[in-house]
């Protein structure tokens, strides 16, 4: 893994891309500490972290994009799955590479409210559990776009799809609204839901029969709750929605509310989305 890591890290240096990534960070970070805490004289310095994660939409693709979709542009994929490595130190070394991107702007950030403090009163523990929520955030949407990134040989699409994603989820609480809760509606969102599970299950392992079984579970149980509990399913999936949008619960971070299910959410969303991406691998190298 620490080979993958190094060159994965060499590799966002050797370029620009590193640099302009982390330098467009800084640089909206800096005008909305100059914003918040200079021109206006606020000392809540967190609120400069919840007005800069739109950055992340945009940080985050950039950043994943080339993971593995150059990988298989160039045909080196075919040397990953020859080296003599798991599929998840590959990818591990690459994931954990791009955290070292996403924490550097973290750090240098993390310093500004230490030299706020001496012209004003700081709360640090609010300041600095927005910026681990920041950081836990970022970690949550990079392993997502890696795992997009892994599904496409091309950057651009790549990046396109990883924003659209992102997008989403950041006006999901705003979509919610407009998805229909009676029982019939939720009935009908589930049943798709149940395809979608089993396309995914069928992607990862390749195994039609795994893929089969697993919908037909889940129909069975959906049908047994549809006739056994029926007010359970209906309005479920706007709850359901609710309960994974990642950038709405950042923001109860921003206000003071350092959630322990917060915390579970953007880990369990990371280990998720990495466990997903090495067992597309692993189809691959066995295929």
């Amino acid at each position: 893994m620490g080979a993958v890591f190094k060159k994965e890290l060499r590799g966002y240096f050797t370029g620009l891309t590193g640099y302009i990534l982390l330098a467009v960070m800084l640089v909206m970070m800096g005008i909305y500490a100059m914003i918040y805490c200079l021109s206006y004289q606020y000392s809540a310095f967190e609120f400069v972290y919840g007005n800069t994660v739109f950055v992340l939409m945009l940080f985050v693709p950039i950043l994943t994009m080339r993971m593995f979709a150059e990988e298989k542009k160039q045909g080196t994929d075919r040397l990953l799955y020859s080296l003599p490595l798991k599929m998840s130190d590959i990818v591990l070394g690459k994931y954990f590479a791009s955290l070292v991107v996403l924490g550097i702007p973290c750090f240098f950030t993390g310093i500004y409210p230490i030299i706020l403090s001496k012209f004003g009163n700081i709360n640090f523990k609010v300041v600095y559990a927005a910026m681990l929520g920041f950081f836990l955030l970022g970690a949550a949407l990079t392993a997502v776009c890696m795992f997009i990134s892994l599904l496409t040989e091309n950057q651009i699409i790549a990046a396109i799809v990883s924003f659209v994603v992102l997008l989403l989820n950041y006006f999901m609480n705003n979509l919610t609204n407009y998805i229909p809760s009676t029982l019939f509606a939720s009935t009908v969102i589930l049943i798709l839901l149940v395809i979608v599970v089993g396309l995914i299950v069928w992607a990862v392992t390749n195994n039609a029969v795994l893929a089969d079984i697993v919908s037909i579970v889940l129909l069975l149980a959906l049908i047994a709750i549809r006739l056994i509990k029926a007010e359970l399913i209906q309005g479920i999936l706007p709850k359901i929605l609710n309960k994974i949008e990642l950038f709405e619960q950042y923001f109860n971070i921003v206000y003071g509310s350092l959630d322990i299910s917060t915390v579970v959410l953007y880990c369990s969303t990371i280990v998720l989305f990495c466990f997903l991406s090495v067992q597309v691998l692993e189809r691959k190298r066995w295929a």
